[in-house]
Formats: C-alpha cells, structure tokens, sequence
C-alpha cells in the first residue's frame, strides 16, 4: 500500500512537471491586458509556455499587441491599433464578405464587441470610437476607431460562449490600452467589463 501511495505521488509529480507551463506564465501580462487565468481557462495544459508583446508605430498611432505560446502548438494571440472604419463596416468584416456569418454582438454605450459563431476556434473584436490627436472633429472626413482582436490557433481547452467571452474581454484589455496609446481626445471612463454574451 506504501509503494502505491509513493508511486501515486510520484506520477501526480511528473504530471505536474509536464503540465506546469500555463502556471509558471506572470500574473498578469502584456502591460495588464491579459492575466494568466484567463490563459489557463483558453488554452490546455502545456510543458512550457513563453508569453511577449509588441508596441510599435502605425499609420494612425501605435498598434499593441500580446501572444502566449505553448509547447503544445496551441497559442492566444491579439492585438488592437487605430483604423480608418466605421461601426458599420466594422461589422460586415467579420459577418464575411456576404453578410452571412453570424455573430454575437454586446455594446456599452458606443463601445461594441462581437464574436464570431462559425469559427471552429474562435474570435472575437471590440470596436471603440477614437477622435485622433491634430485631426479636428469638424475636419474629419471618415470614422476612426480602435479595433481590437483576439483569436486562439490550435487546440483551445474552452468552447462556446465560455471561449467567446474569455476572446472578447482580452480584445477589450487590448482596445483600452490602444486607446490610451493611441491619446485619443475623447476622454472616457470605460466599464471594468462589456455586457456577457448569453447561450443562444
């Protein structure tokens, strides 16, 4: 019996030591726009996991943006910047080039997020009106925004609506953090969270 439980503990151990790469990762990473709970809820276990980001000039600003790897050839990845687009064509994006694909979409104010239904990973944007820095409001003659996107490549460990909302919180981290890059001139207090996407 001594021998089972040895041996027991033993392996519990090793898997511990193969599976401990999502817990090694920082608490918080990306300058704060992505926390490692909600790495370990996206993505399976892995051996190892490396985690970077990226701040560099754009057209518009800057673009931001964070990834975390794992050994298993799963990966969360996103990133946001300032674009030249309106809501609406925001929208058509990601319902495709035909207008059909279905989304989910949940709004706070003017900030709005969706989530794509027929992806088999998922992704999931944020789109957050931005009126840019020497460009006067009277003087602007299309609709800028900060877009944010999140997406999995490989095996995620969630589905669903779980999936799509762990997706769209991260992309809002990322959004509100451009945004500040960005010193857009409309000044907001933005909601801790967007409105929870609901089973359909």
């Amino acid at each position: 019996m001594l021998i089972l439980v040895v041996l027991g503990a033993f392996s519990g151990a090793g898997l511990a030591y193969f599976n401990k790469g999502l817990y090694l990762l920082p608490a918080k990473m990306c300058d704060g726009t992505l926390e490692r709970d909600t790495v370990k809820q996206v993505l399976p276990r892995a051996r190892s996991a490396d985690t970077g980001s990226s701040d560099r000039s754009a057209e518009h600003g800057r673009t931001f943006s964070c990834y975390v790897t794992t050994s298993n050839h799963s990966s969360l990845s996103g990133g946001a910047q300032v674009q030249s687009t309106s809501r609406e064509k925001w929208i058509e994006f990601y319902r495709g080039s035909r207008g059909s694909g279905e989304i989910i979409r949940v709004t706070s104010g003017d900030i709005q997020a969706v989530a794509q239904m027929d992806s088999s990973a998922g992704t999931s944007s944020v789109y957050i009106p931005c009126a840019l820095p020497g460009v006067p409001s009277a003087d602007a003659s299309q609709s800028y925004a900060v877009v944010g996107e999140a997406r999995v490549y490989g095996r995620a460990k969630a589905s669903g609506v779980p999936l799509r909302q762990a997706l769209t919180d991260f992309a809002y981290q990322l959004t509100r953090h451009a945004y500040e890059l960005a010193e857009c001139k409309n000044h907001r207090a933005f909601p801790e969270k967007l409105p929870r996407y609901r089973e359909r």
